[in-house]
């Protein structure tokens, strides 16, 4: 890409509508703004008041810098950045608050955060391109790489049963294989053994294989392709791709997503020169002290326990942004093709139909669940404004996103407050929809 700087005038600028906080986004000269390109701010003047900029009201964006400074003033979390992108053009990038818990460094905008779930729908989307590539299939049992899941069973009130059928690479897509999280699961039993077994590595390390010996031993708590719970699904998946490439984790998320899209600051350990990025959860958060525990970032796990596939990441709300943009380009950012465009919308689509389970918990009313993403299944029923086919996930520890195709929109929160994560993605979302208004 060709950054220009000084490109318009004040006059001109304001008439083809500009990015509001948006100067120096990147460190680079701002530029012209292309819909198959990463978001970029489109110049360097200042709307006016009363400015609409690419669809949004410029004094309605002005809402969510206050709106989350009261979140830091209540104790909601620390601090946060917010960012949204429409036609490929930024239209507001800020950081709010504090980086530290102490509230004694202000929040940068290229702030670490812990990504938890996050990390899902990218891991998702390298299998999605192996898929592609002609590597597996979505109907092919995990079985064919995975021998320590062959005998499985599902546990039922009357004992444990065979399964009905296999579970499928669509089923740890879309989190229908039967398998939990230790902390979600209704069966006292298999929470039991997923935490004597290690399967999370929740405070030790343990390797891959170990890992699916584990898990092996262990009932499903559903027939695969019967109920939608939330689980381990796409750690499974994480293995499942090094099982197929004969790489680790991390070597093919670089490959595939991260050098390609230009995520420099998306990865698995923080070197220690760089621990002081991290943002950090309020010390009066109830969840930051056990969960910290799980989220073992500093130091490389290669060789000591397993990539998590579902948790494992962590990055900055610019490189999010740049994943975002190239799922709403339908498969493309900077001129190269990650997907096609029928996979994008193949992903984007209800997966889930006829199933039981919901993901009600982490997107509210009204969502269903594709490969990788909670997809909205119309306009209605939810808590918050979207579009039909609008596409979410979260992370535990208070980051957030969603891309909307029907407006080429794509937003994210980055933010270290667990306890307050549902509340925070719905009023972040609230703001963003409130400020458009072409």
């Amino acid at each position: 890409m060709i950054f220009l700087k000084n490109q318009f005038s004040r006059t001109r600028a304001q008439g083809i509508g500009l990015a509001v906080s948006a100067t120096l986004l990147l460190g680079v000269p701002l530029a012209f703004a292309q819909t198959t390109a990463a978001p970029q701010a489109a110049a360097a003047a200042q709307p006016a008041a009363g400015a609409v900029i690419q669809g949004f009201s410029n004094d309605r964006l002005a809402r969510i810098g206050p709106s989350m400074q009261e979140q830091v003033r209540t104790g909601m979390f620390a601090g946060a950045v917010t960012m949204v992108a429409r036609n490929g053009v930024l239209v507001h990038s800020e950081a709010h608050g504090f980086l530290d818990a102490a509230k004694s460094k202000p929040m940068p905008k290229d702030a670490l955060f812990r990504l938890a779930s996050m990390t899902k729908p990218l891991v998702t989307v390298a299998a999605m391109m192996m898929v592609e590539q002609g590597k597996m299939g979505l109907n092919d049992p995990l079985t064919k790489w995975m021998p320590e899941l062959k005998d499985l069973k599902v546990e039922t009130a009357t004992g444990d049963v065979p399964l009905n059928r296999p579970i499928w690479v669509q089923d740890v897509m879309r989190h229908t294989s039967g398998f939990v999280y230790a902390g979600g699961t209704k069966s006292p039993r298999i929470k039991k053994m997923y935490d004597d077994l290690n399967i999370e590595a929740r405070e030790t390390d343990i390797t891959a294989d170990e890992m699916l010996k584990n898990l092996g031993q262990i009932p499903l708590a559903n027939q695969p392709g019967t109920v939608w719970e939330y689980s381990i699904s796409v750690d499974v998946l994480g293995l499942l791709l090094e099982r197929v490439a004969q790489k680790p984790l991390d070597a093919i998320l670089n490959e595939l997503l991260l050098g390609p899209l230009g995520m420099k600051d998306t990865t698995w350990w923080v070197q220690p020169d760089q621990l002081g990025r991290i943002a950090e959860t309020l010390d009066s958060d109830p969840l930051k002290v056990e969960m910290l525990k799980s989220y073992r970032q500093t130091y490389n796990p290669l060789g000591k326990s397993y990539f998590k596939g579902g948790a494992g990441l962590v990055g900055t709300a610019t490189d999010y942004l740049k994943f975002l943009q190239m799922m709403v380009n339908g498969g493309e950012l900077d001129g190269k093709r990650y997907l096609s465009r029928k996979t994008v919308e193949f992903m984007l689509s209800q997966h889930t139909v006829g199933m039981g389970g919901s993901t009600i918990a982490s997107t509210g009313p009204g969502y269903g669940f594709g490969l990788g993403f909670a997809v909205r299944l119309d306009e209605g029923m939810a808590w918050v404004p979207g579009s039909k086919g609008d596409a979410m996930w979260a992370g535990a520890w208070g980051t957030s996103f969603w891309i909307d195709p029907k407006e080429k929109l794509a937003a994210v929160m980055m933010a270290q407050g667990p306890s307050n994560r549902t509340h925070t993605r719905m009023l972040y979302k609230n703001l963003v929809y409130g400020a458009l208004v072409k």
